[in-house]
């Protein structure tokens, strides 16, 4: 019998039970059967156990939104795609992406080109779509632009730092330690500063010459909300995607924007993919990044699948820099 995470009941990584599940005989007629091989690790998951984001399925259940693994069956309707190829899947519902084996809808998986590996596949396809529709759809980041980026080295951070370089923009990146710090230089992250030892918002003025920022992505949420409001200039745009540090407390929308007349958006993956033609897009666009080595996949550590829970208490001690992965 294969195996999965269960999560029985909402709260800390220690929920995180590994049991063996039953799988059906047949594969339903438009869905495929992967033998998943690597499994993607994201911040989200954290949200879906502890109970953060509500969700609309019943207790226990697996969870995970990303993994890439080999096909091994096929759905009687399925023309596209077939037995042995590598195939990876991201945000698309249900969740359950934390097991060994798994059915899932044959037009919501990506068929992976040569030069990705199922590791690399894995580790990168939520992370670098997000940072697709942020830099290239939500709004578009442009040649020399000076903007603020939260986070820089996480896993999110380093693709963001990669993208914009490649995109010629120039990002201003936001980190803890002096190690992250290099790292996110070292990615092509123009800009750094290090908020522990320095005022954000003074280094923003300072680079930016008392013009501030036309954007600012903030993937902290609490720790950072006021800050990334004072950097932004007049008309400008926040970019609410995660809450690492907790959800942002309730505000007052006249006081909090009217004084700047600044755009605020909470914008998710899942809306920006809707659909085949959006996960191509966007899929694609990360792709060519990749084989252009524009952007390089970063894998800061692997665990078994079974070692999920001490996986979630390192992502969550937000000391990791690149992504993780489970292994089955």
């Amino acid at each position: 019998m294969p195996n999965r995470i269960v999560v029985s009941q909402l709260g800390g990584p220690e929920v995180l039970k590994y049991q063996s599940y039953n799988i059906s005989d047949n594969v339903p007629d438009n869905q495929v059967r992967i033998k998943q091989t690597s499994i993607g690790l994201n911040y989200i998951d954290t949200y879906h156990r502890s109970g953060i984001y509500p969700l609309a399925v019943d207790l226990p259940f697996c969870l995970g939104l990303e993994a890439a693994g080999e096909i091994i069956e096929i759905g009687n309707s399925v023309n596209d795609l077939k037995i042995g190829d590598r195939v990876a899947y991201s945000f698309s519902p249900p969740l359950g992406a934390y097991c060994e084996i798994r059915d899932f809808e044959a037009d919501k998986v990506i068929k992976l080109p040569d030069f990705i590996s199922n590791d690399e596949a894995a580790s990168i396809l939520l992370q670098g779509m997000t940072v697709e529709y942020l830099f290239e759809r939500l709004y578009k980041i442009k040649k020399n632009e000076i903007f603020l980026f939260h986070a820089a080295a996480g896993g999110v951070g380093l693709i963001a730092s990669q993208w914009a370089k490649s995109n010629g923009a120039k990002m201003i990146g936001t980190v803890s330690t002096e190690d992250k710090s290099d790292l996110a230089k070292k990615n092509g992250c123009e800009y750094i500063i290090n908020y522990k030892n320095s005022d954000v918002y003074e280094e923003v003025l300072k680079i930016t010459k008392k013009k501030c920022v036309n954007v600012v992505y903030d993937g902290v949420g609490k720790d950072t909300f006021e800050i990334s409001l004072k950097c932004l200039n007049h008309r400008g745009l926040m970019v609410s995607f995660g809450q690492s540090s907790g959800m942002i407390d309730s505000v007052d929308l006249h006081s909090t924007f009217n004084p700047k007349s600044l755009y605020f958006t909470r914008p998710t993956l899942m809306h920006y993919i809707r659909n085949r033609e959006e996960l191509n897009l966007s899929s694609n666009r990360l792709f060519e990044k990749i084989k252009n080595k524009d952007i390089t996949p970063n894998i800061y550590k692997k665990f078994k699948l079974s070692d999920a829970s001490e996986a979630h208490e390192l992502i969550q001690s937000r000391k990791s820099v690149g992504s993780i992965i489970l292994k089955p």
